[in-house]
């Protein structure tokens, strides 16, 4: 498994990292021991940057990965995690959260990007994790409330890294257009780009890729499946794309591009790991899982050697942009 560095930091990142919103229960329940055996596997399989969030499952997701960490080398692990949501306590009198985790309902999530909360978030998310330290922060979804993060949320990540606390900075949103101008306004070291650099949608190359390249920050890219349609070698009719179903023209496009992985040996989900890796910027990938067979297969597909006539093959059927190395 490849390191690469974020940015100008001296925080690195494997190549494959795990993603944990599934492991806070995201459209389906899961136990601690199935969240255990997927976080085990990732380990064994040398995926070593795990990347959560308090928004996932209300601090599940957190708390499940930190107890991998419990008893292995901290130093050997690059852990990040977000901030915007403040979880506050309340009785969850039997309701599930609505925010698509199936969990109860023990906390309500409250925005918050001043400096104070964005504090009071990290230190919640260390006593959740058990750890001393997070390496990489991250503004969480922030596309509505952008101003504030970018005036208020900012600052305080950057008070955080020179300080010491954190030791890289950034956001996590799926707007490429205002993660753009926090490149470009700011001094951050990485931006995680959701849904946006796939093999599916490429609308991130015409503006956060090259200033990205310019301004020497780095990528991970996440929801490299666009949540399911590329997930498969063959996506099912039914198959989800952004959270929702697969409109036709879409779900053509996936089907072509299968073809032409199977003309090669290959299938849809290698490509679709290793696509944004074709990038300069990109550092890294972010894969969400949720058992130890998902993670096995997704490591395996990542591991697959792909031959460069695939992509030439691609950019000559128009379904992959010249721009894209």
């Amino acid at each position: 498994m490849r390191w690469n560095q974020l940015g100008k930091s001296d925080v690195r990142i494997t190549e494959l990292g795990f993603g944990g919103g599934p492991l806070g229960g995201l459209f389906a329940p899961l136990d601690d021991r199935t969240a255990a055996g997927a976080l085990r596997a990732a380990w064994d399989a040398g995926i070593r940057y795990f990347d959560t969030s308090p928004h996932y499952g209300i601090g599940h997701s957190e708390r499940r990965t930190g107890e991998l960490l419990h008893g292995r080398p901290r130093d050997g692990v690059t852990l990040s995690t977000k901030v915007g949501r403040l979880l506050v306590p309340q009785d969850p009198a039997g309701r599930m959260d609505k925010e698509g985790f199936m969990v109860p309902a023990t906390h309500r999530r409250v925005w918050d990007f001043t400096r104070d909360g964005v504090r009071r978030s990290l230190e919640d998310s260390l006593r959740r994790m058990g750890v001393d330290r997070i390496d990489l922060l991250l503004l969480h979804d922030a596309e509505e409330h952008f101003e504030d993060a970018l005036r208020e949320g900012y600052p305080a990540l950057a008070e955080l890294r020179a300080e010491g606390v954190v030791g890289a900075i950034g956001a996590g949103m799926y707007d490429h257009v205002r993660l753009t101008r926090l490149v470009e306004e700011t001094d951050v070291d990485v931006v995680m780009l959701s849904g946006r650099y796939t093999l599916l949608d490429h609308s991130a190359l015409d503006d956060l890729m090259p200033a990205c390249t310019d301004r020497g920050v780095s990528v991970v890219a996440a929801s490299v499946f666009n949540s399911g349609l590329l997930a498969t070698p063959r996506p099912a009719e039914d198959a989800p794309y952004d959270y929702a179903s697969a409109p036709p023209r879409v779900l053509r496009r996936a089907h072509r591009l299968a073809d032409v992985a199977e003309a090669h040996g290959v299938t849809l989900p290698q490509l679709a790991m290793a696509f944004p890796l074709r990038h300069p910027a990109v550092a890294g990938v972010v894969v969400g899982m949720r058992s130890e067979g998902e993670v096995r297969r997704n490591a395996e597909a990542f591991g697959a050697r792909i031959p460069e006539g695939v992509w030439s093959d691609l950019r000559s059927e128009g379904l992959v942009d010249e721009r894209a190395s």
